[in-house]
């Protein structure tokens, strides 16, 4: 069957109809919120159809522009809202000072923290400690303390040795 326009497929090889931009943008910038389907519907297709065209419109083989489209608003999107060390940094310095000027330091501070630790100026160490002396009995506390002893013997001979200069 063969169309008005000529092109029996539907599929527009040139250029992008405006239905399929806002398509693309209904899909890319409402990601999980509105289905595909959803989307269809918000761009103008019938309610009906929406459903197989939204298929047709985000399958490669057939509307290859508009998954191209679909790709490059994501990554647009993508760069947009990136996260980089340095504009993480602009925007804790950012809050912060926005905390100092309302007067709220408990934040203010919050956000200067979190700036250093993104810089990796802090190190969080974290200890877990099992057991303790006093749950252990006597008996148990000397065997301990011989089996240091024994274990560090040869550094205890080292720490009485004598250097002497050899000429």
């Amino acid at each position: 069957m063969n169309t008005v326009s000529g092109n029996p497929t539907g599929q527009n090889t040139k250029h992008l109809t405006d239905k399929q931009k806002r398509f693309a943008r209904e899909l890319v910038y409402n990601d999980g919120t509105k289905t595909k389907t959803e989307c269809a519907v918000e761009a103008g297709y019938g309610k009906s159809s929406a459903h197989v065209r939204a298929s047709e419109l985000t399958n490669p083989r057939k509307f290859p522009l508009v998954v191209r489209y679909i790709q490059e608003l994501q990554k647009e999107l993508q760069q947009k809202f990136d996260v980089t060390f340095d504009r993480h940094i602009k925007k804790l310095a950012e809050i912060r000072d926005q905390a100092i000027d309302k007067g709220n330091l408990t934040a203010a501070v919050s956000a200067e923290v979190q700036r250093g630790r993104a810089a990796g100026l802090y190190v969080e160490r974290k200890e877990i400690r099992t057991g303790t002396l006093e749950s252990l009995s006597e008996k148990e506390i000397k065997q301990k303390i011989d089996t240091l002893l024994a274990d560090y013997q040869p550094l205890i001979a080292a720490e009485e040795a004598v250097f002497e200069e050899v000429e």
